[in-house]
């Protein structure tokens, strides 16, 4: 790496780091913004380096962010060697280019790598390679081409030319790169997800697209139906044999499994048996199959295909396949299954990685057009169905569904009259009728002029009951015998090609079945017959529609039914309006916000998130059936509508009807409308779309997210949305850099006339004393601004500062201000805060990683107890000593409505902690309290712990402290009582008492890591202590690891006494409570462990515990501690460098 000078500073910063000062570092840049802070909690520092570099942020010339951070952490020599690099670079030495970090698997070998293949079997069985031989004729056999259309035998499509879209979805906080594809425009990240298209799954053996540092053993791909699920499956299960891909190269023993055909009962040896090896092999059985799959365990490929479509009956807890899943059966080998959305595959298992199947894309659309037409010899037909379908916004989306795509090309070919609709019923009623018509050509019999054939009706309307009894039991084939006892004209059906009749492929049920020539086939026809038979049962009892997770099961039935009759469609959304009551009655807006300071109870996070796919389906029928009377159930359903407008495409012409005819008295609590990385002129003149005529009373919020600003808005939008949105509120978080006065300027020309703007994020913009001169002139033409951020503008400083404070008269409403990281001293502080009086409604405050000090902060205390309605105040990292801190309590005890208090990375020791919480009686709103790094010992605790009664709090964090066992203990002692408000609020006795007695039932986020005096005593008596808090959701009791040989920031200094060469040890009575105390625990999420060691049988009893826990996502541990030979494969495992 000589040509790369970045890189080996990169790594050389990597390895010298002490823990302490990557700890720093990370909270840095985690509690800045910089960087999402799940990544950042992961990350060493060569990939935080690596991810500022593809993030923009350290561009060449400049590595300025960097250099200031290592100063911040005290490694100022790491930050000169940073400024020369970037001095050369400026000269024209040779740029860097990011590699890639190696890494290590399981078996030793690096990784991304090829595991090498193990043999089959027994080395040189004839039995293993007769076994695997098998497979792969078989597999070339049956799926090399296929034939989607089964009324149409000359249909044939060959496998290899099949092309799927996918995206990695982050499942969980490793997964966090983000990558915007050109082609596909409705692909963008989405609030807290972000998601990265694939090219193939090989990437996800790649450390660099996944974070993951091993291979993943559980690959989810879901996709919705008609997305190409089980194509995708069998051609990487025909590519795998062949070794052509990751998979393959890595697997020598690739299994397909049809999870429909799959029954209660049925081994894993039995189901390979069944559907994956010719009948007439000789010499295998399952028996030996199962020591084949025995002896290779990690060379074995599982491909599931449609967890959706598995028998409730074969789902259950103890059945084959979820052991699989789990890790019961086969615990090394890997798994990738496939199915729709919240089919329930979690339940057994946390995937290593989530994927989820687009559709196609714009340029696979028509890529695949050009496919059909060339297979049946009209190539002709490609140009004016592209044409067509680029002026039809609702049939444009419609075709990302591969299945759907290739029903309108059929239509297109047979009459283009009949490629109009937008919906998913319209256009399986044109098939349908396409293929009635088709039939009685055949049959010389005369189509009708309107309607189909009495008898087509009345079997389709049969086949459409027994259809419904199969989807209510997840079942997709129809039993031949069923279907005749049912006297069903099954032989009109074939004759339709709506159906077809094929021996089943599995040997262990031989049966003759009909099967659908796609599942939506199968759910339009139960549709059809629900629609019918609504006019006499309720739809409640009709489909066991009980819950919301139910209708989001069967949200394709619901669609198809409501879209084929009115009445119908009124009667499915008033049972879903009444279930919207039962079950989401306890969100409020505020759940809906993007960030909230206190941490979001699991519950209702859950909720949130079904409740915006319960929105989608809602939209989606409303969609189906543009109905007065389905839209008003929509509009009782729906509380809150939250959408993206620039995915979720489908939904927007269901959202412009609904606001050209919805009523006031139907208005919504809330509209909330999000776009990132688009053009704010662009996203205001879009917004005139949808919202055509004044609507009074009707609150938009629109969050914009790294948007820019390359044109202005026009007068006659600005005028529009003032006229039809008077309740528009706009919140806007900028891109680029705003470096210059002129281009400042230029942002201020387009602002003053954005109607509604309430939240200005200009962070990490590079904005300059100079350049923020004309955005605080323009100040003027804000009035109604409520949020400011400024932070990490490095350049800002304290003549920043002086700019900044003659613009706060023009801003009165403004209520949150964020200056984190703008170099501000106490001379700037010093400045700003008498003309701070003019924000009397000041409710947050971040002022952090600034060199303010003792002096800076007097100046603030004299206006700060003025903020009557201030709720949080951030003051990490602002050089405060004990002296300020007496400065300080004072107009703290003002702040009664205090919900956050951050003073973290402050070296006010006991002293100060005693004079904060002399006072924290008087702060009974408090909920959130961040008391990392202040250099306090047990002394400082026992202040805090006398005050702790008085509060309710929600978060606390003590981590990286000089607090000892008896400290901790008896800290841990106080939390797990329940507060004397709790006490008041739930006297001893009241009958009406619901939670658990003499608990702490508000404290969700407990961090205590990290303290050097703690021991593996003292943390295995809190491990026998916690179960007391049940409603815990993350805690860190990390111990401390050596920093002998550092030198402490100023923070430590007085505290670096008591230095350990060894992690503290959990014994296995410790490890054994903390074992037990874990399922006391009922929505613990995360967990960390790091710089603990313990003997094995305490290892294992923890991880098994962890694994089992129906909510913990991570258990964070270190390599280095792993006793020697543990297991490491459970997948809440974290492993940290």
């Amino acid at each position: 790496m000589a040509d790369n000078p970045r890189q080996d500073l990169y790594l050389e910063i990597s390895r010298n780091l002490l823990d302490q000062e990557l700890t720093d570092l990370r909270n840095y840049i985690g509690g800045a913004k910089i960087l999402p802070a799940g990544f950042v909690d992961k990350a060493n520092a060569h990939q935080i380096c690596n991810q500022l570099e593809n993030e923009q942020k350290l561009k060449p010339g400049d590595l300025s962010l960097l250099a200031d951070l290592l100063r911040k952490i005290g490694r100022g020599d790491y930050a000169e060697q940073a400024e020369k690099i970037a001095e050369d670079e400026r000269k024209g030495s040779p740029q860097p280019c990011t590699s890639q970090l190696k890494r290590k698997g399981e078996d030793g070998e690096e990784f991304p790598g090829k595991k090498k293949p193990a043999p089959c079997g027994e080395e040189g069985s004839p039995v293993g390679d007769v076994f695997q031989t098998s497979v792969k004729k078989y597999y070339e056999l049956k799926l090399s081409y296929m034939k989607p259309l089964i009324w149409n035998d000359n249909f044939t499509l060959n496998l290899s030319d099949i092309f799927t879209q996918l995206e990695l979805v982050p499942s969980t906080e490793k997964q966090l790169k983000r990558q915007r594809s050109e082609d596909h425009l409705w692909f963008l990240p989405v609030q807290e997800e972000q998601r990265k298209e694939l090219k193939s799954l090989d990437d996800l053996f790649n450390p660099d697209v996944t974070g993951l540092s091993t291979a993943p053993r559980c690959i989810l791909i879901e996709g919705e139906a008609g997305g190409g699920k089980t194509t995708f499956l069998s051609k990487e299960a025909l590519d795998a044999v062949s070794q052509k891909t990751e998979l393959g190269r890595r697997h020598k023993i690739v299994l397909l499994i049809r999870l429909r055909e799959v029954r209660e009962g049925e081994t894993i040896e039995e189901m390979v048996w069944d559907q994956c090896v010719p009948e007439t092999t000789k010499g295998i059985d399952v028996q030996s199959i199962r020591a084949i799959l025995q002896r290779n365990e990690s060379h074995v490929l599982f491909l599931l295909d449609g967890y959706d479509e598995l028998r409730s009956e074969a789902r259950a807890a103890g059945q084959a396949i979820p052991k699989l899943l789990s890790g019961k059966l086969y615990p090394n080998s890997t798994i990738v299954i496939t199915s729709r959305p919240s089919a329930g595959v979690q339940q057994y298992t946390r995937p290593d990685c989530h994927v989820h199947i687009m559709g196609f894309s714009r340029r696979h659309v028509e890529k695949y057009m050009q496919q059909y037409f060339t297979v049946v010899k009209k190539q002709e037909l490609t140009k004016n169905l592209v044409v067509h379908v680029k002026d039809n916004e609702l049939l444009n989306t419609l075709i990302q569904t591969p299945i759907f795509l290739m029903l309108v090309c059929l239509l297109w070919e047979e009459d283009q009259e009949m490629v109009s609709t937008g919906t998913m019923t319209g256009l399986y009623d044109n098939l349908m009728t396409c293929l009635v018509r088709k039939h009685c050509k055949r049959e010389g019999v005369d189509m009708p002029t309107e309607g189909l054939p009495t008898e087509v009706a009345e079997s389709l309307l049969q086949l459409g009951k027994l259809a419904l009894e199969a989807l209510l039991r997840n079942e997709a084939l129809l039993d031949h015998t069923e279907v005749e006892r049912k006297r069903v004209n099954w032989e009109l059906l074939l004759k339709l090609g709506v159906v077809s009749l094929e021996d089943s492929s599995s040997k262990l049920h031989p049966r003759k079945q009909l099967n659908f020539s796609h599942k939506t086939m199968q759910e339009f026809l139960s549709g059809r017959y629900v629609a019918h038979a609504l006019l006499n049962q309720g739809i409640v009892e009709l489909l066991q529609l009980t819950s919301i997770t139910k209708a989001l099961e069967l949200s394709n039935l619901l669609q198809f039914t409501c879209g084929c009759d009115s009445r119908a469609a009124q009667a499915v959304m008033e049972g879903l309006s009444n279930l919207s009551k039962k079950e989401f009655s306890h969100l409020q807006p505020d759940d809906f916000q993007e960030y909230s300071h206190l941490p979001v109870k699991p519950e209702i996070r859950k909720s949130v998130a079904t409740y915006k796919r319960f929105m989608w389906l809602c939209l989606d029928i409303l969609n189906e059936r543009k109905d007065p009377g389905v839209l008003q159930a929509v509009s009782r359903a729906l509380p809150v509508i939250i959408m993206d407008l620039q995915s979720h495409r489908k939904q927007h012409a269901a959202l412009k009807y609904y606001l050209e005819n919805i009523q006031s008295s139907h208005l919504p609590d809330r509209m909330i409308l999000e776009s990132s990385y688009v053009n704010t002129s662009e996203s205001l003149q879009y917004l005139e779309q949808p919202f055509t005529s004044p609507i009074p009373g009707l609150k938009v919020d629109l969050r914009l997210d790294y948007v820019t600003f390359n044109s202005p808005v026009p007068d006659e939008t600005v005028q529009h949305l003032q006229q039809c949105l008077p309740g528009l509120r706009l919140d806007l978080k900028l891109s680029g850099q705003f470096d210059s006065p002129d281009e400042t300027a230029r942002l201020v020309s387009v602002l003053k006339n954005v109607p509604g703007l309430r939240a200005l994020d200009l962070s990490h913009t590079h904005v300059t004393p100079s350049s923020l001169q004309p955005l605080v002139q323009g100040f003027r033409h804000m009035s109604l601004l409520e949020e400011l951020d400024l932070s990490w503008n490095l350049y800002l400083g304290d003549a920043g500062m002086e700019v900044l404070q003659v613009g706060l008269s023009s801003v009165p409403h403004l209520a949150v201000l964020r200056l984190m990281l703008v170099r501000m001293s106490a001379v700037g502080m010093s400045s700003l805060a008498p003309y701070m009086r003019h924000l009397l409604g000041l409710r947050e405050l971040d002022i952090s990683y600034n060199y303010i000090g003792d002096t800076g902060l007097e100046s603030l205390t004299t206006v700060l107890p003025i903020f009557t309605d201030m709720k949080v105040l951030v003051l990490d990292g602002i050089d405060i000593s004990p002296t300020g801190m007496r400065t300080l309590v004072p107009a703290l005890c003002q702040l009664t409505r205090l919900i956050k208090l951050d003073i973290s990375g402050n070296a006010i020791g006991d002293p100060g902690l005693e004079c904060l919480a002399a006072i924290l009686h008087h702060l009974t709103a408090m909920k959130v309290l961040a008391l990392r790094r202040i250099g306090i010992s047990d002394r400082g605790i026992s202040s805090l712990i006398k005050a702790l009664p008085h509060l309710q709090l929600q978060v606390l964090d003590v981590s990286s402290n000089n607090i000892g066992d008896s400290g901790i203990v008896s800290l841990v002692q106080t939390l797990c009582q329940p507060s004397r408000l709790d006490m008041e609020q739930n006297p001893p006795g009241d009958k009406s008492l619901t939670t658990v007695p003499h608990c702490n039932n508000t404290l969700q986020e407990l961090d205590i890591g990290n303290n050097r005096r703690v021991t593996g005593a003292g943390l295995g008596r809190v491990a026998q202590l916690i179960s007391t808090l049940p409603v815990l959701t993350r805690l860190d009791m990390s111990g401390f690891r050596d920093m002998s040989g550092s030198r402490p920031t100023p923070v430590y200094l007085p505290y670096m006494s008591g230095y350990r060469d060894t992690p503290a040890h959990l014994s296995d009575t410790a490890a054994m409570a903390l074992a037990e105390a874990l399922p006391r625990l009922p929505a613990l999420e995360w967990l960390e462990l790091k710089h603990i060691s313990m003997e094995p049988a305490g290892f294992r009893a923890v991880v098994q515990a962890a694994e089992e826990h129906p909510t913990l996502e991570e258990l964070g541990y270190s390599w280095h501690e792993i006793p020697e030979g543990a297991d490491t494969t459970a997948s809440c495992l974290e492993l940290d460098y």
